[in-house]
């Protein structure tokens, strides 16, 4: 699955079980940037495929399926630009460029550029890139779900979430893991009479049926099915028995950590 327009071409290549690495590209440009790559085995076929030199990496966080594929790629593009969380430079020794919100990221062979939002709550340090209508979000945002807390608190990743909330409806959010099945399957046990989250489950089995990634999610649609953004919602509060938004995402969070699919 390929998603285009006039400037940007964004291609998801398959690592580990369930991983995306996604590709950045343009049929007339000898350049290509690539997000997360935890593997630099598909990244580097892909280049060879379609002899394309590699300008930039992008890192959301530390954690080795975003970032084991460095090294092999630094050793095949020595002037790579390899971009990545300021909040997490210790734990990423490759990074030639620390960013943080507020940030721009200039991809000059694209004419393009990508805002830096801090994104912490999977990881303390974990950040996104934001060129509209691209969100490339790491593991903060799934579609239905979110990223588990593994260094940050409830508290932050809520807020990570509205911040990703607060971006325009058509936002295409490219995350790094195929959940989307198992994700839509604790939705539904929060919230069975969601009618768009029914529907949204048939259109993703489709998709996975004919061997499609679910990705990238529209922003306006997570909104209407995904929990961890609807932690604002009164309705399921009150179903959960919590009394405020930050209460509810730590209760689901919870719920999903121990939920078997």
């Amino acid at each position: 699955m390929l998603k285009e327009n006039l400037l940007l071409t964004i291609s998801p290549l398959s690592a580990f079980e369930d991983n995306y690495i996604w590709s950045l590209c343009q049929p007339d440009n000898p350049f290509c940037v690539v997000v997360d790559p935890g593997d630099a085995t598909p990244v580097l076929r892909l280049l060879q495929q379609q002899q394309k030199t590699l300008y930039a990496i992008l890192i959301t966080h530390h954690h080795p399926d975003h970032t084991a594929g460095l090294a092999q790629l630094q050793l095949a593009f020595p002037e790579v630009r390899i971009i990545g969380p300021a909040a997490e430079r210790a734990k990423i020794p490759l990074l030639t460029e620390y960013v943080q919100q507020g940030d721009t990221i200039e991809l000059t062979p694209f004419q393009y550029q990508f805002q830096v939002l801090d994104l912490p709550g999977h990881t303390l340090g974990h950040i996104g890139f934001y060129a509209a209508p691209y969100l490339l979000c790491g593991d903060t945002l799934f579609s239905a779900g979110c990223g588990r807390l593994f260094e940050g608190s409830p508290a932050q990743l809520y807020h990570s979430l509205q911040k990703l909330a607060a971006l325009p409806d058509a936002t295409e959010v490219y995350c790094t893991h195929e959940y989307t099945l198992a994700n839509l399957r604790f939705a539904l046990t929060v919230e069975p009479d969601n009618q768009a989250l029914l529907a949204y489950q048939q259109q993703c089995i489709m998709l996975r049926q004919a061997n499609q990634p679910t990705l990238p999610a529209n922003l306006a649609t997570e909104k209407q099915i995904n929990p961890f953004l609807r932690c604002e919602n009164k309705a399921l509060q009150q179903r959960l028995q919590q009394d405020n938004a930050i209460d509810l995402l730590t209760r689901l969070r919870a719920m999903k950590d121990q939920f078997k699919s």
